[in-house]
């Protein structure tokens, strides 16, 4: 039977994800031979589980009957897919990660292939299943927006690669070859996952990394041979939308109208401001703090953000050159302006701002013009501290008022965070969008 003979899209892809994680095949040599395709083996270097979960977003104003979302638990509002970080975790604690997804996904990163020093990156999708939603079986796949992969058995695009069924697991392996700030996200059913929370950052780190002869710090975001792309501190910033009666739909077992789409709440790392500004939870991917059952533990003072650890905080010191990685895996374009300071567009879409030639084509600007699935990368230097607090302050923000607002009264509360500049003292980051405090 295909998908016109009576099966819907979703059973389609569930059919075809189990075939292809049990007998998928890979043609080779002289002649079509179907021989077994073999997941990477060895230790994986990251682990992620899908799964659901619940996230917080302001109760107010409120959007009946769809938010606060009534099934939600005390202090969350938002339902939501996504992944969580399982590494290191036992199968037991693996387990217990069932319905507490994290929005934004894990935020991680890989160094460039070195082919004299050649190391795959291997990253471990465990399909935990959905606990708010039993009748689904959704699959579930990686796929790196803009990586170009060595072969498409890696992809994770379904219909070309592997899908990971309920209660399975499945590693990827990848060979990063070219530096810069890409996304991620679950292209099963992809709409409606991506839209859901199934979206993360991960970036590429240069192999000019280290070499301090051409910034002082030896950190790069590409490998541009004169330090133009050097800085000392760096930050993540990924926007993403809430249509708060597709999250409401697909806990209450409802099917949404995709084409009557409106965002009603535009996101900063899975935060709205002032949320925005608050603590960090663990995201160090490569080091991850979880309690005795391996669930996150919330930021300091913010229990409603346990699953939100993401902040979008810059804290820098005065002179300091700062990296900023902007990516959209929302569905519209977003206009991100840095108020009062210049921004130096060195690298778009996982490309240096460079001509074949060499041609330098980066260029300044307080506002930049992200569309879906666009990233980019900028970098500014912080000022000299001229006021009388212990730090100056600096909003970076969406320009549209109602992805800046959220349609709440008196102010902010949507696309926006601060730059904060200290005079000194700020100590050096342990990971991107570590505080240094």
């Amino acid at each position: 039977m295909t998908a016109s003979e009576g099966l819907s899209r979703r059973q389609f892809l569930q059919v075809a994800g189990g075939m292809a994680a049990v007998a998928g095949v890979a043609w080779t040599g002289r002649v079509l031979m179907p021989e077994p395709a073999m997941a990477a083996g060895g230790a994986a270097d990251l682990a992620l589980g899908g799964t659901d979960g619940w996230i917080y977003l302001p109760p107010t104003p409120a959007i009946p009957p769809f938010h606060p979302d009534s099934y939600a638990p005390a202090p969350f509002t938002t339902y939501a897919f996504g992944f969580r970080n399982v590494t290191g975790l036992t199968p037991t604690q693996r387990a217990n990660q069932k319905n507490k997804a994290q929005h934004s996904a894990p935020l991680f990163w890989v160094k460039q292939y070195d082919p004299a020093h050649p190391v795959d990156f291997l990253v471990q999708l465990v399909n935990l299943g959905l606990a708010q939603r039993p009748d689904l079986f959704d699959a579930h796949t990686l796929h790196w927006h803009g990586f170009r992969n060595v072969i498409p058995f890696f992809d994770g695009e379904p219909t070309g690669s592997v899908s990971v069924p309920m209660g399975r697991e499945f590693t990827y392996a990848y060979r990063p070859r070219h530096p810069g700030t890409y996304m991620y996200h679950c292209h099963v059913e992809d709409v409606e996952h991506v839209h859901m929370g199934m979206t993360g950052l991960v970036f590429v780190r240069p192999l000019q990394d280290g070499n301090t002869s051409l910034f002082p710090s030896g950190k790069y975001m590409y490998n541009d041979g004169d330090g133009s792309t050097g800085f000392d501190r760096e930050f993540a910033m990924f926007l993403s939308e809430v249509w708060a009666e597709s999250h409401w739909a697909d806990a209450h077992i409802q099917l949404p109208e995709w084409s009557d789409y409106r965002a009603d709440f535009a996101l900063l790392n899975g935060r709205v401001y002032p949320d925005t500004v608050a603590p960090n939870g663990s995201i160090d991917p490569f080091h991850p703090v979880s309690d005795a059952t391996g669930d996150l533990i919330a930021p300091a003072g913010f229990p409603n953000l346990k699953y939100q650890p993401h902040s979008s905080l810059v804290n820098c010191n005065a002179g300091e050159r700062i990296a900023l990685r902007f990516a959209n895996l929302g569905f519209r374009e977003q206009a991100m302006t840095l108020s009062g300071l210049r921004m130096r567009v060195v690298g778009r879409d996982a490309t240096p701002m460079r001509g074949r030639d060499g041609t330098d084509t980066s260029y300044e600007t307080d506002t930049l013009n992200i569309g879906p699935g666009e990233s980019y990368d900028v970098v500014f230097t912080a000022p000299a501290k001229q006021g009388v607090g212990a730090f100056d302050t600096y909003m970076l923000y969406n320009r549209a008022y109602s992805r800046s607002g959220n349609r709440a009264p008196g102010g902010f509360g949507g696309q926006a965070t601060e730059v904060r500049v200290y005079a000194g003292g700020v100590a050096p980051q342990a990971y991107p969008n570590d505080w240094g405090v």
